[in-house]
């Protein structure tokens, strides 16, 4: 049966099938409000796949938590074919999956393993994943999946998410999407007849209409209990809320007319998301209501109870649990944690918080140790969550602030920075040892960073550097490292804590261990930069490029963006475009959202280069979609150069005028060089080159790794503009380091400079023809 009003969503499905039966994958996101139609039109992709495998899960908001847990729910009958993967890609399954215990396995590897088990039962036949309610995906899963998502081939699968909007989900930002729109006013009108009985007002029917805004599962619960006055012209006014919230109410007073048993077996159904029957009736009945209790609900059409508990709709669920009081919720969370079986303990752990209601040593233990089987498997997210939970239930304030430090990292390290200042404001509440007080420090300034870019950092964590010195020598050489990075932004604009600043106080960091870690040589490479200068930094350049490039662990993860400055400093164009390509994929295999835009920025810089500007623009897209997800700024100086490149003059100047007003408010100098750098790109394209001479200059002055970007600008619009005395000085001044570096990059920019200075059409010749040759 068709779908009313749903003609061209359903025919993009239809689409979406029929490429998988004939030997492609697909993976598509249906994005649109809550009772909008989604999960409709995943069940109408499931009723059309004749011929398929399927499997589907639900994201659950209890569950978010939770590290696999739905992707359990999507591979869980899968499992018998394990064993026909690689041995690596079975034990990191197994692990996640709570099969045997092991190391904490790469999320490259657990993504890996899924879309080879996917692909394996697609062998067989065409299969179809249906994943709805994405939005609450716990994260773990979200990343695997949208790591399988973005690597489909030609397995036969296709990939339905179904997702909420807002919020948005960062994971699956770039994946093709069908956005699910209202219906029109006539297919509202339709529908909400088809439902009325009897005659209806003319007025009554364009209030409902009016008020569900297109929403059909609004136009089939709002009317519900209305009189026959109601409907004849009497229809109540609504309050003032949010769809959601009316939908969630027209719920509850369905709920509220139930029996009171009956209403208490609902609000343990509707605090356990598992749908495990079993657990409902154990729960249940140490509180007095079974199965006889679920008749009037299942007749009200609220819930069906069989090999599994479904609510009509997730509605249901929020409706009957927010509206339950505090009381009620701790009852009912009390008897699920003493009936879920002891195999389960971290579930059981979090019914167990949920029911208390006051510190508790033993509780706050249990999520501790949940929050450490969490980041075994990976689940950053679920571990913050955990200690978070763990750390409001710690009665010793000692304690209590160690495990907030520690959810605050979590946090942190997950993408989430508000809920990590919360934590830092839990732990900075209760007595530190020099240690804590050090990373109470450190984390506050990488959360400021990540948040802002802005000078607040650098001197923060140089104060932490130097408290943990004698502490923790290695984690005080990698707080310097830090540091520096926070201070690059910053650049000149603070003396006391900017970029040679910063590298000036990491001079009197400890001893590299012996061998030196891949940090270690990152340090005192930047540390010969800005202190002894560009030519004796080389060699250790060098080094770090190799290291970086030869690096297989996510622990590096958050310093290649520094690896990748080197490289462009050394005019090392085969190392930029390396260095970013394993920048991203390991950012996206660790799941690490508050690095990846980075990451996707320092990727876009590369394609800018080569002159793939449509790959450009989607990966500032992708970066710009996860930094607005995760609460951080999203930063015009990745835009404007691009559109300079472009020629875009107007545009340009937008978003560089954006770029001065945000760089100068949080103090980063490195947002006004882009500025000036886009300035100087678009004007010596348009053959201005009085302003991108100036803008060049203000560059090149600064004496910072941006030189290398900029100093091709400077002699090509002095060199055209007549400045020729300026243009050869800065040939002379490039020289000493193209020869330093000796890259065919580096000789190459040497060549086409020394060109544009030539004293005759001859000898520019031999130099463009040296220059392209060393660019092939």
């Amino acid at each position: 049966m068709e779908l009313r009003g749903r003609r061209e969503e359903c025919r993009a499905l239809d689409d979406v099938l029929g490429d998988v039966r004939r030997g492609e994958s697909r993976a598509l996101v249906l994005r649109g409000q809550a009772g909008v139609g989604k999960t409709a039109l995943l069940d109408h992709a499931l009723n059309s796949a004749d011929g398929f495998a399927v499997t589907r899960a639900a994201g659950v908001e209890a569950e978010v938590e939770l590290p696999y847990a739905a992707l359990h729910q999507l591979c869980g009958n899968m499992l018998d074919r394990i064993e026909r993967l690689p041995t690596p890609q079975r034990d990191a399954l197994g692990v996640v999956f709570g099969l045997h215990v092991g190391e904490p396995p790469d999320r490259y590897v657990v993504g890996l393993a899924t879309l080879n088990l996917l692909a394996e039962i697609a062998s067989d036949q065409p299969l179809l994943c249906v994943v709805d309610d994405a939005q609450w995906l716990d994260q773990a899963s979200a990343r695997t999946l949208a790591f399988v998502a973005r690597r489909l081939g030609a397995e036969s699968i296709a990939l339905l998410f179904g997702a909420r909007q807002p919020p948005g989900v960062a994971d699956l930002a770039g994946l093709p999407e069908l956005v699910v729109g209202g219906l029109s006013d006539v297919e509202s009108r339709a529908l909400l007849l088809s439902v009325l009985p009897g005659r209806v007002d003319a007025g009554v029917v364009d209030r409902v209409v009016a008020e569900a805004r297109g929403n059909p599962l609004a136009l089939l619960e709002l009317p519900r209990g209305l009189t026959a006055a109601d409907l004849a012209g009497g229809f109540p006014m609504l309050r003032s809320m949010s769809l959601s919230s009316r939908i969630e109410e027209a719920f509850f007073n369905r709920y509220r007319a139930l029996p009171k048993q009956t209403q208490l077996l609902l609000l343990v159904a509707a605090a356990e998301p598992v749908g495990d029957p079993a657990l409902l009736w154990r729960a249940g009945a140490s509180l007095g209501v079974g199965v006889e209790d679920a008749t009037a609900a299942e007749a009200e059409g609220l819930v069906q109870v069989g090999t599994r508990v479904v609510f009509r709709h997730p509605l249901v669920r929020s409706a009957i649990y927010n509206a339950a009081s505090i009381h009620d919720r701790q009852r009912s969370h009390g008897a699920l944690a003493d009936a879920t079986d002891a195999a389960d303990p971290d579930r059981r752990a979090w019914h167990r918080a949920a029911s208390s209601s006051g510190p508790d040593e033993e509780i706050a233990a249990d999520l501790e140790r949940a929050a450490g089987r969490a980041l075994d498997r990976g689940g950053v997210g679920a571990a913050g969550a955990f200690l978070e939970r763990a750390a409001m239930l710690t009665p010793d304030p000692a304690r209590r602030s160690r495990r907030a430090l520690r959810a605050a990292e979590a946090h942190n390290d997950a993408g989430i920075p508000d809920a990590a200042l919360r934590m830092l404001a839990v732990a900075h509440d209760a007595p530190l040892d020099d240690l804590q007080r050090a990373t109470h420090e450190r984390l506050r300034a990488r959360v400021a960073f990540v948040s802002n870019r802005g000078k607040d950092a650098p001197p923060l964590l140089l104060d932490a550097a130097r408290r943990l010195a004698s502490v923790d020598s290695a984690l005080s050489r990698e707080i310097y490292l830090e540091a520096w990075l926070a201070a690059a932004f910053v650049g000149h604009l603070d003396r006391t804590h900017g970029l040679v600043a910063a590298a000036e106080a990491s001079r009197s960091a400890p001893a590299a261990p012996d061998p030196p870690r891949t940090i270690d040589l990152l340090l005192d490479a930047l540390v010969a930069r800005y202190t002894a200068g560009y030519e004796a930094a080389v060699p250790h350049y060098k080094k770090v490029i190799h290291a970086f490039l030869e690096s297989r662990t996510s622990d590096d993860l958050r310093w290649f963006t520094l690896a990748w400055s080197i490289a462009g400093d050394l005019w090392d164009d085969d190392a930029l475009h390396r260095l970013a390509t394993r920048q991203v994929q390991l950012a996206r295999d660790a799941g690490a959202l508050a690095m990846l835009p980075t990451a996707l920025w320092d990727l876009a810089g590369v394609r800018m280069q080569a002159g793939d500007f449509r790959a450009a623009g989607a990966l500032n897209d992708e970066a710009n979609t996860i930094t607005n997800a995760i609460g951080g700024e999203a930063h015009e100086d990745r835009a404007a150069p691009l559109a300079a490149w472009r020629g875009r003059e107007a545009e340009t100047l937008h978003l560089i005028e954006a770029m001065r007003e945000s760089a100068q408010a949080r103090g980063e100098e490195r947002g006004m060089l882009s500025a000036d750098h886009a300035t100087a790109v678009l004007y010596v394209g348009l053959g201005r080159y009085d302003l991108a001479l100036v803008a060049a200059q203000r560059i090149c002055d600064r004496d910072e790794t941006d030189f290398a970007w900029a100093v091709t600008e400077l002699i090509e619009a002095a060199a055209r503009g007549g400045e020729h005395e300026l243009a050869t000085a800065t040939v002379d001044q490039l020289k000493a380091r193209t020869r330093a570096s000796g890259t065919d990059y580096a000789l190459a920019i040497e060549a086409r400079s020394r060109a544009l200075v030539a004293d005759d059409d001859v000898a520019a010749d031999a130099l463009y023809r040296e220059a392209i040759t060393r660019l092939g």
